[in-house]
């Protein structure tokens, strides 16, 4: 049958049509709120490029975690800034170092009513702001990194973080964290894998939040953009590792491989709707050249469509009333 017994536009004249016959959905409940908590804040402090989003402080932190349950977002994962950073990163595996201290202070304050993730990279403590140990020649030493990150993952986990982010996209990773943790008992406690995490221009802001003191790239250990099959294999390695998630980051750039991520595994997908992302939307929408509320329902449908169940956004809380309109 063809036009004008064919007539498509029916089911798009009215918005209640639209709703009846929608194919994707995106609910509160997929959505994880990424936050920034800075040692030493007494108040939260904005960070300039990304407009609305800020380092919190251990008060302020608590009282948005309460604010992302009673908006029924899924999740917060949290990131530290520390006030010293070496060369291993010891602040991450402090107890008492400013990202044990805000899991502790988050799961103080909504227990298991959402799913509280950790950061477990090395990027936000190290002096020289990689993701990992270095070599005397200043290569980044994957196995002696998976020490670190191991001890990461104990600390956290003890701290009572219900995921772990592995995000530093060392070989081997996943399946050294998930030994330990089942060694030391956290039998329980779940990971999050950042599989295809790409070396992206689109970080930017984001080292800004966690004032990375990063000089050069990280394109000897984070994926080449212009490659969609390799991050199969990353996904596939995870996987077999014992990820319980896996994550592409960034996310809009890359729904072609939200797409083909979703449809090779069995556990669930998530998305990282990253902090560059965030800012041009930002800056366009504020300077009159798009919609914001309209792109930010757009954009994470998009996600949502490629096939990832979990999007982690900036948006979250503001995306909320707007889903449920």
């Amino acid at each position: 049958m063809t036009y004008p017994d064919v007539r498509p536009r029916r089911l798009r004249q009215t918005a209640a049509l639209r709703r009846a016959v929608a194919q994707t959905r995106v609910h509160p409940a997929d959505l994880v709120l990424p936050l920034f908590v800075k040692e030493g804040l007494t108040e939260p402090q904005p960070i300039a490029s990304m407009p609305g989003v800020v380092q919190h402080s251990r008060e302020s932190l608590r009282k948005v975690a309460a604010e992302a349950v009673a908006a029924g977002i899924g999740g917060v994962m949290l990131f530290g800034v520390p006030a010293e950073r070496d060369a291993t990163g010891s602040a991450g595996t402090d107890p008492d170092g400013i990202l044990n201290v805000a899991i502790r202070d988050v799961i103080a304050e909504v227990g298991d009513s959402t799913v509280v993730m950790a950061d477990l990279c090395l990027d936000e403590f190290t002096s020289h702001g990689h993701c990992g140990v270095l070599t005397p020649d200043g290569a980044v030493d994957n196995d002696a990194t998976l020490d670190r990150y191991t001890a990461l993952a104990l600390a956290q986990a003890g701290a009572g973080a219900h995921v772990l982010g592995l995000s530093g996209m060392m070989d081997g990773q996943v399946g050294a964290v998930r030994r330990a943790l089942d060694a030391a008992g956290h039998t329980d406690t779940v990971i999050l894998a950042y599989a295809a995490k790409y070396a992206s221009a689109f970080f930017g802001p984001f080292r800004d939040a966690v004032e990375s003191a990063l000089t050069g790239d990280r394109k000897a250990y984070q994926q080449d953009p212009a490659n969609a099959r390799e991050a199969l294999r990353e996904v596939a390695l995870d996987v077999a590792e014992g990820a319980d998630i896996v994550m592409v980051k960034p996310a809009l750039p890359y729904l072609d491989i939200v797409a083909s991520v979703a449809a090779s595994v069995d556990v669930p997908v998530a998305a990282y709707q990253v902090s560059g992302e965030y800012a041009m939307v930002e800056a366009a929408a504020a300077n009159g050249w798009l919609d914001r509320d309209r792109t930010i329902v757009e954009t994470l449908t998009s996600i949502r469509r490629a096939g990832a169940q979990m999007i982690l956004t900036y948006w979250a809380l503001d995306a909320v009333p707007l889903l449920n309109d």
